[in-house]
């Protein structure tokens, strides 16, 4: 249902078509509610990448903090004007941003983006997310499912955030994430900055979401039956409840644990050694580090596209505060103790 609603944003378009806001892409289902390892199906919040393109005139560049192309710094998203001069890229009536006089454009057509969404050159996630949802808010009653749910916004200023109602009162909720691919790449950065207020809004982190989803669905075409590693994670998110660790924690450590256990070993009759090996896992990186997946792992199956420069990165430990929080670290072992 989510995904069929959210197709159902090319109504979008409509409002669209004669504007230079960024060009709506198909959305992409990202997190742990598609994959089914969600706790409470009631509190599931489905989470969808929106990639967006560059409007007519603009190009998109994708800064990400070093020469190498590794995610360090504050990734951003430089928006340039292009010339439309030419017969090729000249579409009806629109003039081109860089060769007609700023008096005319104002008469004539809609302001460029970097009027609309940027901050200097960058396209900023506050007024972008403002943006979508304001366009939702005014074209909900065009989507066909507007008929059989109710929407309520939620407040968000990196994302799209909807509660939805159905007439016989059950509610879910959907977020949207913005995104801007890497080139052809299963790389994206993305509108989820942190929480930390000093992190400047024109701060599009880098996310692999979408390479999650790659990798997931890589597996299910090797695993033969059964897909016990979304039984491993639903049942490892199930007691996370109130402790230190995240379901990001646990997803890593199965997709480590993926490409070094045998796929055939990953039917429903393992299940038990499979949770073994997961606890096992966990423990043996308490003592020494938790590798992120998709930086210096040589393991990546080739069809996860990336940098070149990933596979042969310095790994990085997702326990890294452990080493520099002890008492986080002594609460982490004794939540550890418990699961």
């Amino acid at each position: 249902v989510v995904e069929e609603l959210v197709d159902e944003l090319w109504v979008f378009q409509k409002q669209l078509c004669k504007s230079f806001y960024p060009v709506l892409q198909q959305a992409i289902s990202v997190g742990t509610s598609f994959e089914g390892c969600f706790p409470c199906d009631d509190d599931a919040v489905y989470q969808l990448l929106l990639p967006l393109k560059a409007p007519h005139g603009h190009t998109f560049t994708l800064e990400l903090g070093t020469a190498r192309g590794m995610p360090a710094g504050d990734p951003c998203i430089r928006v340039e004007l292009e010339c439309t001069c030419t017969g090729q890229q000249m579409e009806e009536n629109m003039l081109c941003f860089l060769h007609h006089s700023q008096k005319d454009i104002t008469k004539n057509q809609d302001p460029s983006l970097l009027h609309t969404l940027c901050i200097g050159y960058y396209l900023d996630v506050h007024k972008t997310a403002c943006w979508f949802q304001n366009l939702m808010m005014s074209a909900w009653r065009d989507v066909p499912h507007s008929c059989c749910y109710n929407m309520k916004m939620l407040p968000s200023s990196q994302s799209c955030r909807l509660e939805l109602t159905s007439a016989s009162g059950r509610t879910f909720f959907i977020e949207l994430i913005f995104g801007v691919q890497h080139g052809d790449l299963d790389i994206f950065l993305s509108s989820q900055t942190t929480e930390d207020t000093s992190t400047p809004s024109t701060t599009w982190p880098m996310t692999y979401a979408v390479a999650e989803v790659k990798f997931f669905r890589y597996v299910a075409r090797q695993v033969p039956t059964g897909r016990v590693y979304l039984k491993c994670l639903h049942y490892c998110t199930h007691i996370l409840m109130g402790t230190s660790f995240s379901t990001c924690t646990f997803k890593t450590v199965v997709m480590h644990l993926l490409t070094t256990v045998t796929l055939s070993e990953w039917q429903s009759k393992y299940l038990p050694l499979r949770l073994q090996d997961i606890m096992q896992y966990v423990h043996w990186c308490l003592e020494k580090c938790l590798k992120h997946f998709f930086l210096g792992n040589e393991n990546m199956p080739k069809e996860i596209s990336l940098l070149p420069s990933f596979r042969k990165a310095e790994p990085l430990s997702l326990f890294q505060r452990f080493t520099q929080d002890p008492a986080a670290y002594a609460e982490a072992l004794r939540d550890f103790k418990e699961l």
